[in-house]
């Protein structure tokens, strides 16, 4: 059985009507999917639920589509993982975003650290944050949810620490640390899990999230880099206490 390809489509969506994709998504359909009239495709615009539609024209770019039956169908994750991820090097944080994605997290903050070896100036930052939307959104089309995560602006760690959370549980990771994953108890809320850069935190921003109250946590003797360290993080809580079990 051929599976309809999924689009997202940042507009209301209701059955029985005739609608243009946006730019980004008729793009997708015409020059990369290369669809042609009478094509099935899926359509979500991140509101819940998705929508079957069929393809009514293509031409120059422009993509029409006739808007079908609505699937109540939810995929998100039972866990509110927000990912704290230190800015890592371009390839690395673009691997990171696409796999969170996969993996269910509810949000992601992407933080500049002491050992970031990329620093953004605000013109950079607000380009790198668009690029990382249209990787988020291309891991919901790919993966099948159809709610995208938040994504906040990216913003300095000193900033953000000092900020009150609402997290029942807030962990990061540490080779050292004293208590591994399964010997914390199941959080009735959400999850931040803070990650490191290149180079890990330092010892000034591991006691700054120590006393914002984080728990350092061990995920076996190993010391996983930047871009391992989120996704194996995220497949453990996966298993232990999300849809995995």
């Amino acid at each position: 059985m051929k599976i309809a390809p999924r689009l997202y489509c940042a507009l209301p969506l209701e059955a029985g009507k005739e609608i243009g994709l946006p730019p980004p998504a008729a793009h997708h359909a015409a020059r990369v999917l290369r669809l042609r009239s009478g094509d099935c495709v899926t359509l979500f615009n991140g509101e819940g639920g998705e929508f079957d539609a069929e393809i009514l024209h293509v031409a120059r770019g422009a993509v029409s589509v006739r808007v079908g039956s609505h699937r109540a169908v939810d995929r998100e994750s039972p866990l509110q993982v927000t990912l704290v991820q230190g800015l890592a090097g371009a390839d690395r944080m673009d691997w990171v975003v696409q796999k969170a994605v996969e993996l269910g997290v509810t949000a992601i903050r992407p933080l500049t650290m002491a050992r970031s070896v990329v620093q953004l100036d605000p013109a950079r930052a607000a380009k790198r944050e668009m690029h990382w939307r249209s990787i988020a959104i291309s891991a919901c089309e790919q993966c099948g949810r159809n709610r995208l995560p938040l994504l906040h602006a990216l913003n300095r760690f000193e900033q953000w620490v000092a900020m009150p959370s609402v997290a029942t549980l807030r962990v990061f990771l540490a080779p050292d640390a004293a208590t591994s994953l399964s010997g914390f108890a199941r959080p009735h809320g959400s999850i931040e899990l803070l990650i490191g850069p290149e180079g890990g935190l330092t010892r000034e921003e591991a006691g700054a999230a120590l006393d914002a109250g984080f728990r350092a946590m061990r995920l076996g003797p190993r010391i996983l880099r930047t871009e391992t360290a989120p996704l194996a993080a995220l497949s453990a809580l996966n298993a232990l206490w999300g849809d995995w079990a």
